[in-house]
């Protein structure tokens, strides 16, 4: 029998495709149903490292948690992490085969597509329903030749898509109608519902405009999701924006570089609340505060050169001299050494380039990234940290005889001997309480009251669950997917 899966669609990027599909995984998992995650395409620089030893995009591992899963490759099997304005490594089943610019991987699409439906087909082995994510906008017709992302997939596997679209950016019927004008006349006919995200309003001021793009369109709306202010979810690649003057005991900032990756990382500190956490965008000055952390990067030399146009190396400098603390994490602590060799071209053109000079190491880029998930303690009052590794670099010196933590049974990353600065591989690192305690009294906060940053991720994602339930025509549902969420169980037939 055919494993029922059901893909969500989004007529623009962030219109609400990862969070409708995650609230759905929870909402079927709560049920009984063995439900997995698929995305065949993801371009985002926020990844995770998987139970099998691979890396797929963030939201997918939000989405297996939902599950009540750990993330494997499978669910993600095609990843696409930029490393220019033009090109991207290519990540295939969790490793990585190469970098490519966007016309050579148009054409390998082809290739990567037999990985796309072959992760497909051993997910359908092993669980009751597929819920599948698209991405971007599926009326790209510029890129629909071997498209393997959206409509092609759901043509390929042949299942029900439903078009979610974001109301709060305004023209959500435009987008509705606008997309479904794209399609391709069987591409249209897959479509069974649309979905509208973040309203905030009057429902029935609203309704008109639903009854009219049911009547125009011949498809019916499934239902309308609130605006759910406060909703927390780690983001695919979206970087937090700074909507207000952050509040807090300790001042913290992490600077915005052009290719940060798992900036993910530093949700535990922009929701706590003894943390006055803020990015620092291009063009500003870096302020007086506690704590700078510079963060992962996918083109570390690129976003070092970067970095020091804006003045921020100066600025970082004059930081040390009045006794703030610095961390540096995976690429941020490569850019504490002395250099970082690339002879291989892996971010860019081959070559080296000399790091901020504050800890006695180098970095070389190997060709094999290492990925783990990690568990240890730091050496900060021997705190309990959990996390993972993501790099290509191998980092080597003096500096590496004082480490930061112990992971494994194996030294990892820095500590400076003036007890200032701090470098480590370790991504996640403020998601376990009692590390992010250790760091925060490290940087002086001396009486760190950090929440338990797994039962808020877990809260969320039930949360958002409640409001699918409450929200979203389930029968229809349940339609689509021929199973009764009643039984957890696939109708006869």
């Amino acid at each position: 029998m055919k494993t029922p899966t059901l893909m969500v669609q989004g007529t623009t990027s962030d219109a609400g495709k990862s969070t409708l599909v995650t609230g759905l995984c929870r909402l079927l998992m709560r049920r009984g149903v063995r439900v997995a995650p698929f995305k065949p395409q993801n371009m985002a620089l926020n990844s995770a490292v998987t139970v099998d030893g691979g890396e797929i995009g963030r939201a997918q591992a939000v989405q297996a948690q939902a599950c009540g899963l750990a993330p494997h490759s499978d669910m993600n099997p095609v990843l696409l992490k930029p490393n220019t304005d033009i090109g991207a490594q290519v990540i295939i089943q969790g490793r990585a085969v190469g970098n490519m610019d966007a016309s050579a991987y148009h054409e390998y699409k082809r290739i990567a597509r037999e990985a796309v439906l072959a992760s497909y087909q051993r997910l359908c082995s092993r669980y009751g329903v597929i819920l599948v994510e698209g991405a971007g906008s599926p009326a790209e017709i510029n890129l629909r030749h071997n498209d393997i992302a959206n409509m092609g997939f759901a043509e390929s596997v042949d299942c029900p898509v439903l078009l979610v679209a974001d109301i709060d950016r305004g023209g959500v019927f435009a987008h509705l109608v606008g997309t479904l004008a794209l399609f391709s006349e069987t591409e249209r006919a897959r479509v069974a519902g649309f979905v509208i995200n973040r309203f905030r309003g009057d429902l029935a001021l609203l309704k008109p405009g639903l009854d009219w793009v049911e009547r125009h369109t011949g498809i019916p709306v499934l239902g309308v999701l609130p605006y759910l202010h406060g909703l927390h979810l780690e983001a695919e690649d979206a970087l937090g924006r700074n909507d207000a003057e952050p509040e807090g005991e300790l001042r913290a900032i992490v600077p915005a570089l052009p290719r940060i990756s798992n900036h993910t990382d530093f949700d535990p500190l922009r929701l706590h609340p003894q943390v006055a956490f803020r990015y620092i965008g291009p063009g500003e000055p870096i302020p007086a505060c506690d704590l700078i952390i510079l963060p992962g990067s996918k083109s570390v030399r690129a976003d070092l050169a970067w970095l020091r146009m804006q003045g921020w190396e100066q600025a970082i400098l004059r930081h040390l001299r009045y006794g703030g603390k610095l961390i540096g994490l995976c690429g941020g602590f490569q850019m504490l050494g002395q250099a970082i060799d690339d002879p291989f071209g892996l971010e860019g053109e081959p070559g080296s380039s000399a790091g901020l000079g504050l800890l006695a190491l180098t970095t070389t880029l190997e060709r094999d990234k290492q990925l783990r998930n990690v568990t240890g303690t730091l050496v900060l009052k021997e705190a309990a940290v959990t996390g993972y590794e993501i790099h290509a670099g191998v980092t080597r010196g003096e500096a590496l005889k004082r480490p930061a933590a112990y992971l494994d049974g194996r030294a990892d990353g820095a500590l400076s001997e003036d007890d200032q600065i701090l470098g480590t591989y370790v991504h996640g690192l403020f998601e376990s309480t009692a590390a992010c305690n250790a760091l925060l009294r490290w940087a002086s906060l001396r009486d760190a009251r950090t929440p338990d940053y797994q039962q808020l991720r877990e809260a969320n994602i039930d949360r958002l669950a409640d409001a699918v339930e409450a929200h979203l025509d389930l029968a229809i549902i349940e339609r689509l997917l021929g199973i009764d969420m009643a039984s957890g169980r696939a109708h006869a037939g």
